[in-house]
């Protein structure tokens, strides 16, 4: 007679949970051993994904500021040297030293007209993770040189 709601065998015995067919202790360690290191991989690629976006913003704010502090000096000179100064010290630890390149594009530098200037340099984008890997970006920004300021 079975107890209780324990199930039945076919021929009427209980059946005895405890018994069981496979020995499955150890599976949760192979588990891990198999499983661990694809997630912390997953992750560290993910942080040089981070690495290669947060580059792109440093490079496109560089490039802004470069415009602005370019724009604000009184010769094209002046203007370049200012330009190289920002972007030098923005991308410092971003970029793969001696990669950052300043390049003004603009037809001059009168009053009235624009200041643009292109930054361009590889960015460390898998480097933390040991891997030679970088990614060139590029930014253009230009900014207005006012009309009503003396110039030279």
């Amino acid at each position: 007679m079975p107890r209780g709601n324990a199930p039945e065998a076919p021929g009427g015995e209980p059946v005895d949970r405890s018994v069981r067919r496979w020995d499955d202790r150890g599976v949760t360690a192979v588990e891990m051993v198999l499983l661990a290191p694809l997630i912390i991989t997953f992750v560290l690629v993910l942080a040089g994904l981070g690495q290669m976006v947060s580059g792109r913003n440093a490079v496109d704010g560089a490039a802004r500021d470069a415009a602005r502090a370019g724009s604000l000096e009184r010769t094209a000179g002046e203007a370049r040297a200012a330009s190289t100064s920002v972007v030098g010290d923005q991308l410092r630890n971003v970029c793969v030293s001696g990669s950052v390149q300043v390049r003004s594009t603009g037809s001059g530098h009168e009053p009235g007209s624009l200041y643009t200037v292109e930054v361009s340099c590889r960015v460390r984008a898998l480097a933390m993770l040991g891997l030679p890997v970088t990614t060139t970006v590029s930014s253009t920004s230009a900014s207005p040189i006012d009309p009503y300021r003396r110039s030279g």
